[in-house]
């Protein structure tokens, strides 16, 4: 997918959508994508100044974005319908390497379980063949 379907499949819009590439799908199982960061990205002003890594909570984000994609794929659902994929939680979140401008993030999410219009994926995003981030992702499909 590039970013005119991507943007199809989430209502976020710039600076938040966090989504640049969808890179493989695979409907109820998982979704591989890309986020490339560059250093024009506003939160890098505050996000320290003088050594700019992203923030962890963006990453965090990164990963609900595309795991709400595979939500949507697998129900053949989207935003269209009246229907948005909301982060309802997060857990065992690890940060092991920080991401600095010109990292290319490979966002990986995995369909754990699906229940009550509850989702549940495992995440993870690598820089090249390096793992910086992994965290359980919860999100629960609701109404507009």
């Amino acid at each position: 997918m590039y970013i005119e379907e991507i943007m199809e499949f989430l209502p976020h819009r710039y600076p938040f959508l966090l989504v640049d590439r969808v890179l493989e799908v695979e409907k109820g199982e998982r979704i591989v994508g890309l986020k490339n960061v560059s250093f024009n990205e506003p939160f890098f002003q505050g996000h320290f100044p003088p050594k700019p890594i992203m923030p962890g909570v963006l990453m965090i984000e990164a990963m609900a974005q595309l795991s709400g994609i595979l939500g949507f794929v697998t129900n053949d659902r989207k935003p269209a319908d009246g229907l948005i994929h909301y982060l309802a939680g997060c857990s065992k979140a690890r940060f092991r390497k920080p991401v600095v401008p010109g990292d290319q993030l490979r966002i990986e999410s995995t369909l754990l379980a699906d229940k009550h219009n509850i989702w549940k994926f495992d995440c993870r995003i690598l820089v090249g063949s390096d793992v910086v981030c992994t965290a359980e992702i919860m999100t629960a499909e609701g109404e507009v």
